[in-house]
């Protein structure tokens, strides 16, 4: 807790340098840069600047604004160009899956111009990008998450350009406290110091990134970085008891997340144990996954309008449709994703939910060989079906499971929260909000606690009902009589997300709290 201000992130060193920006008298969205800037260098299996972000930023007047930095698929990702290359889905490695443009640095930029002109930012990008460009040149330590995902998927990506040259220390998979260092990274970071967050999409960096991907045989081209902008967006927003809830639109899951709340509301559900819990939350994400499954892509091409599914009516009648005496089948839904939330609230009155994406683990694991850019591979959730309502299109938007959460209370408390963790991040979401809202446990306690997840998350082919080993082995039981397929897995498992939130008080007041599952803090100041 603390009085000033406070930032959340899955690495310490991320949090402490968006900390020490708030320090500087910087402002949220500045802190975030920062942050989001260090931990693409210190979280590389989660996140990258070949990678997109989204934010929700509520500022001192209540308003809040979201933007999408989601990049769209190469205008050369066309369906016949893979099938004329004999496959029958788009390549999950490799520089065939790197077939969406990626939006983080744009958003980074959108944000700092938006700070700039409406909240008093000063800090230069000089600044906020100096902590990641020395990281970069002076290396990272690796930690146990990190050397776990290149040990489970070095048999992926051995064969990737780059992949083995950065991730590996003399050929052999890192130990952790090994020093990783990233030369390239660096002199890109200090490129973007010199010349602008703009080069990314027009100068210097933007010349080395589109060399690499046209001699590795990647579709995206100059035209589509030259065209890339992020834009502002309006959130999703709910009202239930005691507080409006907002989050992103599609493509994101986003509506996923606020419908499991809002039908949680609707039924004013109030869990006397943990298998009510559970069960019922597990019950409203099964028939709100069949719903985001059906509809949600890029909003250009939805035939329902988002909105329709936020009506009290719409609500209602999903809500009578739930039978919570036994177990729903599960469908097959298979989005996954690795990701970074972070959260920052500041003295002026703002605060910002933050995700920062590449996909799946490493992304394409392709390094492109000039810049040290990891490229993501989001594009590979779009279907190489055209009866597939998210079939692949030039310049469409791909579907993305993540998506910041934030809610502004009746009483005036501000609470920013989200976590990474693919089908798991809608889950976690309401628990964490349950947990603090009604159950009245402290951020860190509402994170703490154990959880479970319905569905496949990264790095996991199976869709049971994952649950951790802390809860009582009556818990597990009584879920399975119920008829849930169970699966025990560890105590403090990283596949259930690393978590986070922050609470801004009317009084001043800032309360941070920061996932045990992850390398994280929440640092106030």
């Amino acid at each position: 807790m603390s009085y000033k201000n406070m930032m959340v992130a899955p690495h310490h060193l991320a949090a402490k340098t968006g900390s020490d920006i708030l320090k500087q008298g910087g402002n949220a969205i500045e802190a975030m840069i920062a942050s989001a800037a260090v931990i693409s260098v210190v979280y590389p299996h989660m996140n990258s600047m070949g990678g997109d972000n989204f934010w929700l930023i509520s500022d001192k007047n209540k308003k809040v604004h979201a933007i999408d930095s989601c990049g769209p698929a190469a205008n050369n990702a066309k369906i016949e160009f893979y099938k004329n290359q004999g496959f029958t889905s788009i390549p999950s490695r490799g520089p065939l899956s790197a077939l969406t443009v990626p939006g983080a640095v744009a958003g980074w930029k959108l944000a700092y111009d938006f700070s700039v002109k409406n909240l008093g930012g000063k800090i230069p990008i000089s600044r906020l990008l100096f902590d990641a460009e020395q990281v970069a040149q002076e290396g990272i330590a690796v930690t146990n998450t990190l050397r776990n995902n290149i040990k489970s998927k070095l048999n992926q990506l051995f064969d990737v350009v780059g992949f083995k040259d950065v991730y590996l220390k003399n050929g052999k998979i890192p130990n952790v406290g090994d020093r990783l260092i990233f030369p390239k990274l660096s002199n890109t970071f200090s490129c973007l110091i010199k010349n602008g967050l703009e080069d990314f999409y027009s100068g210097d960096v933007f010349s080395k990134i589109i060399s690499d991907l046209d001699i590795l045989g990647s579709p995206l081209n100059s035209d589509d970085f030259k065209n890339y902008k992020a834009t502002f967006v309006d959130p999703l927003e709910l009202k239930i008891k005691d507080a409006k809830l907002f989050n992103l639109p599609p493509p994101t899951q986003g509506l996923a997340s606020i419908l499991i709340l809002g039908l949680l509301d609707e039924l004013s559900i109030t869990c006397k144990n943990d298998v009510e819990l559970i069960h019922n939350i597990v019950e409203i994400t099964k028939v709100v996954f069949e719903i985001r499954d059906k509809h949600i892509s890029d909003p250009r091409y939805m035939s329902v309008h988002v909105s329709e599914f936020l009506k009290k009516d719409f609500i209602k009648k999903t809500a009578k449709e739930i039978n919570f005496q036994r177990a729903a089948p599960w469908p097959a839904s298979f989005p996954g994703g690795d990701t970074v939330w972070l959260g920052a609230t500041d003295t002026y009155g703002n605060t910002i939910s933050f995700i920062q994406s590449i996909y799946w683990e490493f992304g394409s694991g392709l390094v492109l060989p000039n810049t040290g850019i990891t490229m993501q591979n989001r594009g590979v959730s779009f279907s190489l079906d055209l009866r597939n309502h998210n079939h692949l299109l030039p310049g469409r938007k791909p579907f993305h499971t993540i998506q910041p959460a934030l809610a502004h209370f009746d009483d005036g408390r501000v609470m920013s929260y989200g976590t990474m963790g693919g089908e798991g991040q809608p889950q976690t979401q309401a628990a964490i909000f349950y947990r603090y809202t009604i159950q009245n446990l402290n951020l860190q306690n509402a994170i703490n606690e154990p959880r479970w997840l319905l569905g496949k998350t990264w790095g996991e082919d199976t869709t049971s009902l994952k649950i951790e080993e802390r809860f009582s082995s009556e818990t597990l039981d009584d879920l399975k009589s119920m008829g849930h397929i169970v699966e025990k897995v560890g105590a403090y498992e990283e596949i259930m997300g690393h978590a986070g939130a922050l609470v801004s008080y009317p009084n001043g007041l800032k309360e941070g709290g920061y996932d045990l599952r992850s390398d994280g803090s929440a640092i106030g100041g």
